[in-house]
């Protein structure tokens, strides 16, 4: 069977990339500094983990790279125990 009708592009979602590596979760305008993993990440967010006994705030920044000061900041949109979503802000 031939069909000749063209195929509609579907836009998808960038890929997440699994990182499962350190980073660091920074309040007070960088006074405070947590470490946790990064399991995964997108353009939009990231999906973060900690074994610190804390309670991470509603907005605070996630410095990605260690040796750069350069932070971003987030936005919890998900709990699930010590396992936070979060979503990158512009």
């Amino acid at each position: 069977m031939i069909v000749d009708e063209q195929r509609t592009k579907v836009q998808r979602e960038p890929r997440r990339q699994l990182r499962k590596r350190p980073t660091w979760v920074t309040t007070d305008d960088g006074v405070t500094k947590i470490e946790c993993i990064v399991l995964d990440v997108s353009p939009g967010g990231a999906k973060i983990v900690t074994d610190a006994p804390f309670d991470v705030r509603d907005s605070f920044e996630l410095a990605l790279v260690p040796e750069h000061t350069t932070r971003q900041s987030c936005e919890v949109v998900w709990r699930r125990g010590k396992t936070y979503g979060v979503k990158f802000l512009s």
